[in-house]
């Protein structure tokens, strides 16, 4: 028997990387899985490889492969009718109930505040930010209305604590979930809802890894480098078991007491 038996998780940003293996892990638990992903590029100013299509299948064939029940469809966190759609959908074929929610889905680009251009500052912030209050807008009405309680897990990020240089929309967007994710929680706590924020720093994904835009900041501006270091440099790179360990950690009874928290998993990062 799993922990999550009988339940229902919604994810965004499920093709590949944290959510993908969130939802596989949910799915070893027992729980049934709604996710979502674009999967295709979102914009030309981003420097890391996108999810495709094939991601998505894989995410489901995996997510099959250690048990779970899924439906996943390709959309877009900012269209806010999609996203219902897809919780109706899910809730009605998964028993009524909508019991977690991980909202994973977002977007990095780089550049300095003055340099910026505006598709870089607006994308980040309306696929971030305004695109997790619509994931929140399509889920928190059926968590209402099945009556079970439950979580929502909102990753945010080390620059969501701590503005990172080079990274202006990216850590505007991050800190700005931080107030929507505890403003929910002080709507919700009477509902038996938590809510709470997962602040990784580098994780072991495309979008951790392998930015080349990264890469040149880090080799052509070096004085930015020092905000950019960890307590623990032994382990420089999270891994995607040690992210999804918090958040089934925010899903489960074990977390029972806990809301509103900033639950870092940086390396120490945010204290440098």
């Amino acid at each position: 028997m799993g922990q999550f038996d009988g339940k229902v998780v919604y994810i965004t940003g499920i093709a590949r990387g944290q959510g993908r293996n969130h939802a596989i892990r949910f799915a070893r638990e027992g729980a049934s899985i709604i996710g979502l992903d674009i999967a295709e590029k979102v914009a030309d100013h981003i420097t890391y490889r996108p999810a495709g299509t094939d991601d998505l299948t894989e995410t489901v064939r995996l997510v099959e492969e250690a048990g779970g029940k899924i439906i996943a469809r390709q959309g877009d966190i900012r269209d806010l009718a999609f996203q219902q759609q897809l919780v109706a959908e899910g809730v009605e074929q998964f028993g009524g109930r909508l019991d977690y929610v991980v909202a994973n889905a977002g977007i990095l680009t780089w550049g300095k505040v003055w340099e910026l251009s505006e598709e870089q500052f607006t994308d980040v912030i309306d696929i971030n930010l305004v695109g997790t209050w619509k994931t929140l807008r399509a889920t928190i009405p059926a968590m209402l209305d099945a009556g079970n309680g439950g979580s929502i897990v909102v990753i945010s990020s080390s620059a969501g604590l701590k503005a990172m240089p080079v990274q202006a929309s990216y850590s505007a967007s991050k800190h700005g979930l931080v107030g929507l994710a505890q403003t929910a929680a002080k709507e919700l706590g009477h509902h038996k809802i938590r809510v709470n924020t997962v602040h990784p720093y580098a994780v072991d994904t495309p979008m951790g890894v392998e930015d080349t835009s990264a890469h040149d900041v880090f080799a052509n501006m070096p004085w930015y480098n020092a905000h950019f270091v960890s307590i623990l440099d032994y382990y420089p790179v999270a891994t995607l078991d040690d992210i999804s360990d918090a958040v089934l950690y925010l899903a489960s009874d074990s977390s029972r007491a806990v809301t509103g928290a900033t639950f870092q998993i940086d390396m120490g990062a945010t204290k440098v």
